[in-house]
C-alpha cells in the first residue's frame, strides 16, 4: 500500500462504483468529442444524449423518491405497530404484577388472620388446661392436707392415748 492509499483509503464499494460511473461518463464524452463528425452534428448528438441522460436521471430520481416514500411509510407503520405492541405488553406486565401484588397481600392477610385465630384458640386451650391443672393441684393439695391433718390427728390421739396409758 502506498502513502496515498493509507492517507485516503477507499471507504466502501459505493465510492468505487461512483468512480466507475464518472469514468464511464468521461469516456463516453471523450468518445463523442473525438469521433469524426462535423461540429453541428456533434453538438446535436451531445444535446440529444444530454437530454436523454437528463430524462433518465429524472426518471431514476422519481423512482428513488417513490421508493423512499414507500420505505419511510413502511418504517413509520412498523415503528407505530412496535410501539403499540410494546405499550400493550408493558401494560399487561404492569397489570399482572399489580394483580400478583394484590393476591400476595390477600394471602398474607388471610394467613395472618388464621395465625391470629390459631394463637387465640391455642391460648384459650392453654388457659383452660392451666385452670384445670390448677384445680387438680388444688384438689390434690386439699386432699393431701386433709390426709396430713387426719394423720396428724391420729398421731396426736395415739400420743395422747399412749401418754394416758403410761400414767
Amino acid at each position: 500500500m502506498n502513502k496515498a492509499e493509507t492517507e485516503h483509503p477507499v471507504e466502501s464499494s459505493n465510492t468505487f462504483l461512483k468512480g466507475i460511473f464518472i469514468g464511464g461518463l468521461l469516456g463516453a464524452a471523450a468518445a463523442l468529442l473525438f469521433a469524426p463528425k462535423p461540429g453541428s452534428e456533434m453538438r446535436s448528438d451531445l444535446s440529444d444524449k444530454l437530454s436523454l441522460a437528463t430524462d433518465k436521471t429524472k426518471e431514476v430520481a422519481g423512482v428513488v423518491t417513490d421508493k423512499t416514500k414507500t420505505l419511510a411509510t413502511t418504517v413509520s407503520e412498523k415503528a407505530t405497530d412496535l410501539a403499540s405492541t410494546v405499550s400493550a405488553k408493558a401494560s399487561d406486565i404492569f397489570s399482572t404484577v399489580s394483580d400478583s401484588k394484590q393476591q400476595i397481600a390477600a394471602t398474607l392477610q388471610e394467613t395472618g388472620k388464621k395465625i391470629g385465630d390459631t394463637v387465640s384458640e391455642t391460648s384459650g386451650e392453654v388457659a383452660s388446661d392451666v385452670k384445670d391443672a390448677s384445680q387438680e393441684v388444688a384438689d390434690e393439695a386439699k386432699d393431701a392436707s386433709k390426709k396430713v391433718a387426719d394423720e396428724a390427728k391420729d398421731a396426736k390421739d395415739e400420743v395422747a392415748s399412749s401418754y394416758k396409758s403410761s400414767y
